[in-house]
C-alpha cells in the first residue's frame, strides 16, 4: 500500500480546470440573482441612521424635495400668485438644525432672485424658483432636503457632481425646488432657504 505522503500532486491543467468549473457557475449565478442597487457602505449607512435619530430627537421632520431646471423660468414666475416678500436671512442652516445634523451639508454660496408664493394649499405641491451661485462648475443642484419643526421650515439645497469632464456653463443656476403635496400641514410657517454666505427667508400660510 502506497503512503499518502508519496502521492503525486494533480497536474496543473486539472487544477486550473477545477477552478474554472467552480468560478464560472458562481459568477453566472451571482450576476443573475444579485440584487440591484448600490453596494453596502457601512459608514454612510451608520451616518444616515444617526442623522434620522438625532433629527427625531430634536423634533424635526425631514422631507425630500425635487429640483428641476425650468425651460422658461419667467413663465413659471409669472404663474405664481401672491409672491411672498423675500428677505435676507443669516447665513447657514440655523443653530438648532446644525446641532441636530451629524454633518453640515455643502450649501450654495448665495442667492439671486427667489420667487415663492405666500399662500399654498396643503394638498398641492409648493414650488420655489431659486437662482443661486455655486462654488464651482463641476456640480449642480440635484434636489433639496426640507426640515420642518413646528412653524419653522428650512430648505437645504443638495448638490450632485457632473459626470466625467462635464462642467456647467456658469456657476449661477436657476432651478425649481418643489415640496411634495401634503408635506406641510395647514398653518403659518417661516421658511428659511439656507446658503453659505447668505440665506433668504419669507412667510408662508398653508391652508
Amino acid at each position: 500500500m502506497s503512503s499518502p505522503f508519496n502521492r503525486k500532486p494533480w497536474p496543473m491543467k486539472w487544477v486550473v480546470l477545477a477552478i474554472i468549473l467552480c468560478v464560472v457557475p458562481y459568477t453566472i449565478i451571482t450576476l443573475k440573482y444579485r440584487k440591484a442597487g448600490p453596494a453596502f457602505q457601512p459608514y454612510e449607512d451608520s451616518k444616515q441612521r444617526a442623522n434620522v435619530l438625532r433629527l427625531l430627537d430634536a423634533g424635526y421632520q425631514r422631507i425630500n424635495a425635487t429640483a428641476e431646471r425650468p425651460a422658461d423660468p419667467h413663465l413659471l414666475i409669472g404663474s405664481i400668485r401672491s409672491p411672498a416678500p423675500v428677505q435676507p436671512a443669516p447665513s447657514g442652516i440655523g443653530e438648532g438644525l446644525a446641532t441636530a445634523l451629524v454633518e453640515i451639508p455643502q450649501l450654495p454660496v448665495s442667492f439671486g432672485n427667489i420667487t415663492a408664493a405666500s399662500e399654498s394649499a396643503s394638498m398641492l405641491p409648493y414650488p420655489v424658483v431659486v437662482t443661486c451661485l455655486l462654488d464651482d462648475q463641476k456640480h449642480q443642484l440635484g434636489g433639496a432636503q426640507v426640515f420642518v419643526r413646528g412653524e419653522s421650515v428650512v430648505i437645504v439645497p443638495q448638490f450632485e457632481p457632473l459626470r466625467g469632464e462635464l462642467t456647467a456653463r456658469t456657476k449661477e443656476s436657476t432651478v425649481v425646488i418643489t415640496l411634495p403635496a401634503g408635506a406641510l400641514k395647514p398653518g403659518p410657517y417661516h421658511v428659511h432657504l439656507a446658503g453659505r454666505d447668505q440665506s433668504r427667508q419669507w412667510k408662508l400660510a398653508v391652508k
